[in-house]
């Protein structure tokens, strides 16, 4: 196996080997999620309704960000981010998965399973550390109110943004070019609806235990790490509101964590289940329902948690209806 260039190299010279490895490779067959049942055909429909409505909430969240001068806060500006990754993760998984299904053409080409690992990759790990920030932006919102606007500045928001993707895309693209450097087997069957490194690596015809130990560490760096960030952040939060004589103001902290700790259970469960895992104890079939759930589910699930638990959110949204109301009487 070629050696992983130094991140002094990146992202140049991973591009280039990437693209040598695409032109080398044969195409992949996805397998898919669903067989033509009717029970199947029904649960396609469902999968297909769900990311439609994940792609309708997302941009919904977006859009009131964007309009609404009360929600241009370093808070809302990391939450439009995330809606932003939760529309790209739809994106890059729903499309391929639905043509397979509907045209019975399944395979797919190096390239775009390269670009699927990559794309993935840095939008799953991007809202890893995404989340991170928004937990350490929770944290100052609580405990050092009056240190707000020094402790959580518009730069630093931004650096914690463009931090998330880069280091997103540095684990994609590292990723996806050790995986796909692999020989493959005759049989270029991928047992799942998008490729997925992991999945990818139970068809190499090499001995992948040195990469594979790579990956679970480099998995342990994506994923622990600001995982343990947002559970400090959390414990100085518990920790503070247990201290507050006021039943109001302890109410309204809880509601104001307890959405992003929604999302992070969600994430990280299903995220820890697939990557963190002995091999030993790997299955194709429970990889695929895991799967399915946090990039499809999951991605639904967070402009419901943030707007059904957000009086400033929802606020926005009766003003955009008002407005809209308004302008259709005129």
């Amino acid at each position: 196996m070629k050696a992983l260039p130094s991140v002094s190299s990146f992202p140049v010279s991973l591009v280039f080997e990437i693209m040598n490895i695409w032109n080398t490779t044969s195409d992949f067959i996805l397998l898919g999620l669903f067989n033509y049942t009717e029970s199947h055909l029904f649960l396609f429909v469902m999968v297909l309704t769900i990311s439609f409505a994940s792609l309708v909430g997302n941009a919904l969240m977006i859009f009131l960000i964007h309009q609404d001068a009360w929600l241009h806060t370093p808070m809302y500006f990391l939450l439009s981010q995330l809606s932003l990754m939760d529309m790209m993760l739809v994106c890059t998984v729903v499309p391929k998965m639905a043509a397979g299904y509907l045209t019975g053409q399944k395979s797919i080409s190096p390239a775009g399973c390269g670009l699927q690992i990559i794309f993935f990759l840095t939008l799953g790990g991007g809202e890893c550390f995404l989340l991170a920030a928004m937990s350490y932006d929770r944290y100052v919102a609580v405990c050092h109110p009056l240190r707000y606007p020094i402790l959580m500045s518009w730069p630093l928001c931004l650096r914690m943004s463009v931090g998330s993707w880069f280091l997103g895309a540095g684990d994609g693209l590292m990723q996806a070019a050790a995986t796909l450097s692999f020989p493959f087997c005759d049989a270029h069957e991928i047992d799942h609806f998008f490729c997925e490194a992991p999945t990818l690596l139970r068809l190499a015809c090499a001995d992948t235990v040195v990469f594979e130990y790579v990956m679970y560490i480099c998995c342990v760096l994506m994923l622990l790490v600001p995982f343990s960030l947002i559970l400090i952040s959390y414990s100085l939060i518990l920790a503070a509101v247990l201290q507050m004589h006021s039943r109001e103001a302890c109410k309204k902290a809880f509601a104001t964590c307890s959405s992003n700790l929604c999302v992070v259970g969600l994430l990280y469960g299903a995220a820890i289940f697939i990557y963190m895992r002995p091999k030993t104890y790997r299955s194709a079939y429970y990889d695929k329902i895991v799967s399915v759930f946090y990039t499809i589910f999951t991605p639904v699930l967070n402009p419901i948690i943030y707007s059904l638990r957000n009086s400033d959110v929802k606020g926005a949204l009766r003003k955009c209806m008002g407005h809209c109301g308004t302008s259709n009487q005129d």
